[in-house]
């Protein structure tokens, strides 16, 4: 990975550059999800302000799979949209040099379908190109796919808002 600086001051992990891939450590640098709530695993392509196609292995061990459904997992339909947003978050988060003072929220979800279920031992792939950038926020269509027959689509807009700031832990009075 190349060496950016970042503008933090709290010393982020360097931008991935254009074309890069990322593996999951990289990932959570970027996103603020985490288990059970992370759903990608890896980019293999980006291309900056344009594109970039991530990696979701689906396992039987997650756990909406104990609900959704007994006796035949899918995967539900929205974690797949959200699996868009957050490629199109990585996307979007590299560019923000300040990106732990900030959250990418859903703004909107348009035209979202699902064309076939999604189950323990697939691999998503999830592509999502960019339709519109703006400063703070950006449209972006996704497509996720299994073995070249795609899952879902999705257009969805984000936003780039100011993150709450962290309240220092309260001090506990000394006996």
């Amino acid at each position: 990975m190349s060496e950016q600086p970042t503008n933090s001051p709290e010393g982020l992990e360097p931008l991935p550059t254009a074309g890069q891939t990322m593996d999951i450590v990289e990932i959570m640098s970027i996103l603020p999800h985490r288990y059970p709530f992370l759903l990608i695993d890896r980019v293999v392509e980006m291309e900056r302000k344009q594109r970039i196609v991530a990696i979701k292995n689906v396992t039987f061990n997650e756990p909406h799979f104990q609900g959704h459904f007994p006796d035949y997992p899918i995967m539900p339909g929205v974690l797949m949209v959200e699996a868009i947003a957050q490629a199109g978050g990585a996307l979007l988060l590299t560019e923000i040099p300040d990106r732990a003072d900030k959250l990418m929220v859903f703004t909107g979800i348009d035209s979202a379908k699902f064309r076939r279920p999604v189950v323990p031992g697939d691999q998503l792939r999830i592509e999502v190109t960019v339709l519109q950038w703006r400063s703070r926020a950006v449209k972006m269509l996704g497509i996720a796919t299994v073995d070249g027959k795609v899952a879902c689509e999705a257009t969805v807009m984000c936003q780039l808002v100011p993150r709450a700031a962290k309240k220092p832990a309260p001090e506990v009075p000394a006996e």
